[in-house]
């Protein structure tokens, strides 16, 4: 493990399926809150989740990034699908020692591996946190039309003669666009910075496969699939603008996950890592210590 930036350390791991990077933030104080694995979303990796991990110092926190995505080495012998993604969380939670006393956070298409993951292993983790879960099928209703072409967008950018497809996938101008129709808070300077992330970290993907197959995933799949078989305590926090879960629809999906307790954050949209993280992390707090206590 190699040490970087205040409170966060850099390592590797290996596992069957290749090698997986991750960082780690220790707790300030060991001991006093459960250990944290987070599960990013799609196009992003360990990055996206950094303010809110650094907004939790009283937990041991891993944020890998997944396979294909980031520092991490792609899938070699599977699909990067929701299934293939909750074997690397099973996997990794073991190398790393993440038994069922930790918690599972996930955030956009990290709350379907999440849900999914603990859906079909019960008591693998104490508890779940899902940040802006996708509560909506992407596929039918109003968001048809855009995944279909989102869709279309993603395989055109596999399917062209590399060079071109990877411009296309990479392009500035569409990345920024997608920044742009994400972000909704006022403040400039706060957009300027999440422009500025995903400038950055929205193309560190290791191929277009990955990207293609990643993204068919994210639209085939949503929580309310997995929501019956959580046996466990949830928190969603939601944002109040998100474009890819309405309010309304996160308040049927926690209708349906047996002792959930949703949490709406006004003002946000699908960023709240980026939006919120400090509210975003007292309302974990408050979630973790109240089933502690």
């Amino acid at each position: 493990m190699t040490a970087t930036k205040d409170r966060a350390t850099a390592g590797t791991v290996m596992l069957e399926t290749g090698e997986a990077s991750y960082w780690e933030y220790p707790a300030r104080q060991p001991g006093a809150g459960a250990d944290l694995l987070f599960i990013h979303g799609f196009r992003g990796d360990h990055h996206g989740l950094d303010l809110l991990a650094r907004a939790l110092p009283e937990h041991r926190i891993i944020a890998p990034d997944l396979p294909g995505f980031g520092a991490s080495k792609p899938f070699s012998d599977r699909e990067h699908s929701v299934e293939g993604y909750a074997g690397f969380v099973q996997d990794f939670a073991a190398a790393l020692g993440l038994g069922p006393e930790a918690v599972l956070l996930g955030h956009s298409f990290g709350s379907i591996i999440a849900s999914h993951y603990l859906a079909a292993r019960p008591g693998s983790f104490a508890a779940a946190v899902l940040v802006n879960p996708i509560s909506e099928p992407a596929l039918k209703g109003p968001r048809a039309a855009a995944s279909r072409l989102a869709e279309f967008y993603y395989f055109l950018g596999a399917r062209l003669p590399e060079r071109a497809g990877l411009a296309l996938l990479q392009h500035p101008a569409i990345v920024r666009v997608m920044s742009m129709m994400m972000a909704k808070t006022k403040d400039p300077q706060l957009r300027r910075f999440i422009h500025a992330q995903h400038d950055a970290y929205f193309s560190s993907f290791a191929n277009r496969a990955v990207v293609l197959e990643s993204f068919r995933a994210s639209i085939s799949h949503d929580v309310v699939e997995a929501a019956p078989g959580l046996a466990l305590p949830v928190l969603l926090i939601a944002g109040a603008k998100d474009d890819l879960g309405s309010v309304s629809s996160q308040r049927r999906l926690a209708g349906r996950i047996p002792g959930s307790h949703l949490e709406i954050i006004d003002g946000v949209g699908h960023l709240i890592h980026y939006e919120a993280p400090e509210a975003a992390a007292r309302m974990i707090s408050r979630f973790l210590g109240e089933l502690a206590a």
